[in-house]
């Protein structure tokens, strides 16, 4: 039960954060919004508060705004509050602000986070692993580094890419003994081979150290600046994977669906709160980024079709924009229909 009531809490407080930075942009632009709805199918709840009829429909898997004009063959579509009556840049704005208010609530839900407090890899040692470089150098547990190559270490972050960048290339290591003493090593690196997160085998370099943990809290203006980091890295992260995926560097058969974000939803619920907001956070950059992906029928459908129309002086036909948004009905249903045929074959593998 877990997992369903995890899905559909996260599931539907993106979808509500998207579509409703769709309806704040659309009033801003003095467009009317007719309908705001969470789900799609029949409703199972109703109420009209102004011009607006909020819904809540029985199939939670998406939501819409429909607002006056939106459609080429209404009879509504010449008012002045109409979507298609409004510049270019208006209806970018506004078709735009759902994937921006995915991004920004990440970046918000990101902050939380860190100003709730998180458990991060210190510069101290925990273990020294046996026969490695860092222990016939003469390295223990509780040494703290300071420097790499007269390079100042704040993180494990810092130390880790020194290291892993430098396979087989001797560095100078600073450290502080556990009674205060500062002392200097020369350590090599062994060359390791390991896989990136894309799966890519690389020469990384190890000296066999692990980290002790620290909680670390964080005061509103870090926590702030640190949501906005860990948003755009996982903005790029996930750029590249999409872009790894059609270079086939990443198998095809990791994308997931429904399932799988019940699945994982379902387990960082049940590993506690920030486990929990930090899934929430990543998935709504990954609903932002991939709503702006140039398909027919996805903001980034919209968006081109504008871009067109910004070039041309003339907005697309309705014909080509029908044939257009017919193929992006057709890919992401093939996606879609991909998606569940992984999810239903890890569980029938044992992976799910």
């Amino acid at each position: 039960m877990i997992y369903v009531l995890s899905a559909i809490v996260v599931l539907g407080i993106l979808i509500i954060v998207h579509e409703f930075g769709h309806f704040w942009m659309a009033r801003m632009m003095g467009v009317g919004v007719e309908k705001f709805s969470i789900g799609f199918g029949k409703a199972l709840w109703t109420k009209k508060i102004g011009e607006t009829e909020y819904r809540l429909a029985w199939i939670p898997f998406g939501g819409y705004v429909k607002m006056v004009g939106d459609e080429e063959d209404e009879g509504d579509a010449g008012k002045d509050n109409a979507f298609n009556m409004k510049p270019v840049w208006r209806r970018a704005m506004i078709v735009s602000a759902g994937p921006v208010a995915n991004m920004i609530f990440a970046a918000l839900v990101f902050s939380l986070v860190f100003m709730i407090g998180v458990n991060m890899p210190d510069t101290r040692i925990r273990h020294v692993l046996e026969d490695s470089p860092a222990e016939s150098a003469g390295m223990t547990a509780g040494d703290r580094i300071l420097e790499i190559n007269d390079r100042a270490i704040k993180t494990w972050d810092d130390l880790a890419k020194i290291i892993s960048e430098s396979p087989g290339e001797a560095i100078t290591v600073k450290v502080e003994k556990a009674d205060g003493l500062i002392t200097q090593y020369t350590i090599v690196p062994d060359r390791k081979i390991s896989k990136n997160i894309f799966g890519e085998e690389i020469a990384v370099g190890r000296i066999g150290i692990s980290p002790d943990d620290i909680f670390i809290r964080y005061n509103p203006v870090k926590a702030v600046y640190l949501g906005l980091q860990k948003t755009v890295e996982f903005t790029y992260l996930t750029g590249l994977v999409i872009v790894k995926i059609f270079q086939r560097v990443v198998p095809a058969d990791t994308i997931g669906g429904p399932l799988m974000i019940f699945k994982i939803a379902g387990d960082q619920a049940e590993a506690g709160l920030i486990p929990f907001l930090m899934f929430m956070g990543l998935l709504s950059v990954n609903l932002g980024l991939l709503n702006f992906l140039p398909i027919p029928i996805l903001d980034g459908g919209h968006l081109a079709f504008f871009m067109v129309e910004a070039i041309m002086g003339k907005p697309v036909s309705v014909k080509g924009m029908e044939i257009a948004q017919k193929v992006g009905m057709f890919l992401i249903m093939a996606l879609m229909a991909f998606a569940f045929y992984n999810d239903i074959t890890r569980f029938i593998k044992g992976d799910g």
